[in-house]
């Protein structure tokens, strides 16, 4: 049985990183048939944020990512959080285990002394411990223990040979043990290090696949020492490449989107976000980029993540993200773009409806509203120059008289349905030797103040009303005869 698992720290906001890892452990999971857990991980109660648990059940929720154990659903293998398992006396259990056999420690040294230890290479500071505690002997060390002296558990590192680490997508990777420092595993406040939890936990859990950052492949070498002294079996290892910036540094909270919530806020929907992170170093044989999560599960395939840097691209996101809202049944839009449409257009004489149709075929995403539509609350400033159009065959001067002529026009009609306005318009144009675009052009700026808008000329008459349309064209007389 296949089983995954996601184990993130309680920190902050889920990191684009952090959310592609949960990805996917679930897809290589439910792929097989497997189980996918959850495990908090919050042995540094350090860089511990109050509410942080909150996010990641809500991250998983909002993303479809139900996980099959964890803290609210036991499988057997609980607790689930770390701290709990601390609590329990698991760790210290399995770290006195290795001190008996000899392939751990316990260490004594002050802060001083290690820091005596330390060198400097290049401006960079480099630390190796000199198995000095391990030559204590069984009676100076239950000295120390009696009398209440600090300490940590390191791990005895052969100090000859080497130690090889396989990963799916990187290979083997040989590392000196001589090179390699006697990490420690149980800190002096009896919390276990990360490397030394994972081990422990993933082998008591079950976990058959092992989903992490290319950053720590440096570190995975002792992992295989800590299975090797425990002889347990080392589960599959799938190291991720990093996800970069537009400038291909890594992704960081300065980029503005580098969390699943800083993307949410942005108007991105969490079908989208979870697709575009799917093949942030992963992509399907035939290259298909619009994917539900269902889709993704069927076609993943964890041998071909790639070793290559991925860029996050916000464009690309947001592209795919507009292919999302295109695709949403019209209801399901309206109820999530009522807010944004209202924050735009607060006027509840515009039928929120008629904006929805307008908006859902050309946003990217929820945010881009606010820009479309807000010229139906108001015109904003505008330079007259934009009434000149090549295409059109517009110019200030002609505008202004067309809208001169075409007001009374307007007034005169009682009928503002779009399909008799056009056809008004129609025939005004073809009365005075114009071309429709000569009218339309003029009409529609006049209505909106910009370039682009959407919908045409009539149907901004016909949304904005008689009433509003009449007073933004005088509007619009007012400042062409400035000029």
């Amino acid at each position: 049985m296949v089983k995954t698992r996601f184990a993130p720290s309680p920190t902050g906001k889920m990191h684009v990183g952090n959310l592609r890892t949960a990805l996917y452990s679930y897809m290589i999971a439910k792929h097989a048939d497997g189980i996918f857990m959850l495990r908090i991980e919050d042995t540094d109660q350090e860089r511990y944020v109050e509410g942080a648990v909150d996010i990641i059940n809500r991250t998983l929720a909002e993303a479809g990512l139900k996980a099959d154990e964890g803290p609210d659903k036991d499988g057997g293998v609980g607790p689930y959080v770390q701290s709990d398992r601390v609590k329990a006396g698991i760790y210290q259990k399995y770290a006195e285990q290795l001190v008996e056999q000899g392939s751990a420690y316990y260490c004594f040294c002050t802060k001083e002394r290690l820091d005596s230890l330390k060198t400097v290479i290049e401006g960079k500071e480099y630390s190796s411990y000199d198995k000095h505690c391990l030559h204590l002997s069984k009676e100076e060390v239950a000295e120390k223990l009696a009398a209440g002296v600090p300490h940590v558990i390191r791990l005895n590192v052969p100090q000859t040979g080497s130690t090889t680490f396989h990963d799916v997508n990187y290979g083997d990777i040989t590392v000196d043990n001589a090179e390699l420092e006697d990490m420690i595993l149980i800190k002096s406040d009896g919390y276990p290090t990360y490397n030394f939890a994972n081990v422990i936990d993933d082998h008591l859990m079950g976990v058959t696949h092992v989903v992490r950052g290319k950053e720590y492949l440096s570190s995975s070498p002792k992992y295989n020492l800590l299975y090797e002294a425990f002889g347990w079996e080392v589960p599959i290892y799938v190291h991720c490449p990093l996800i970069m910036d537009a400038e291909h540094h890594k992704l960081s909270k300065r980029s503005g989107h580098s969390s699943f919530e800083d993307l949410l806020d942005q108007g991105f929907l969490p079908e989208a976000i979870v697709n575009y992170t799917a093949l942030l170093g992963w992509n399907p044989t035939d290259n298909t980029e619009i994917l539900s999560l269902e889709e993704l599960v069927d076609r993943f395939d964890f041998t071909r993540i790639n070793k290559s840097d991925a860029v996050f691209d916000i464009g690309k996101l947001r592209w795919m993200n507009g292919e999302y809202i295109k695709k949403m049944q019209p209801d399901a839009f309206y109820e999530m773009a009522l807010p944004y449409i209202r924050e735009a257009v607060p006027e509840e004489t515009i039928d929120a409806h008629v904006l929805a149709e307008l908006a859902q075929g050309r946003i990217e995403t929820m945010l881009d509203i606010r820009d479309l539509l807000d010229f139906f609350h108001e015109v904003p400033e505008y330079d007259t120059e934009m009434y000149r159009h090549k295409k059109m065959k517009s110019t200030p001067e002609l505008a202004l008289d067309v809208l001169k002529k075409v007001l009374p026009v307007l007034e005169e009609t009682e009928d503002f349905n779009n399909d008799a306005l056009y056809a008004l318009l129609q025939g005004f144009a073809a009365e005075n030797g114009l071309k429709n675009g000569q009218v339309m052009w003029p009409v529609r700026t006049a209505l909106s103040g910009k370039a682009m808008t959407p919908g045409g000329a009539t149907q901004l008459l016909e949304i904005l009303g008689k009433e509003e349309s009449v007073t933004r064209i005088r509007a619009a007389i007012a400042l062409l005869e400035q000029v």
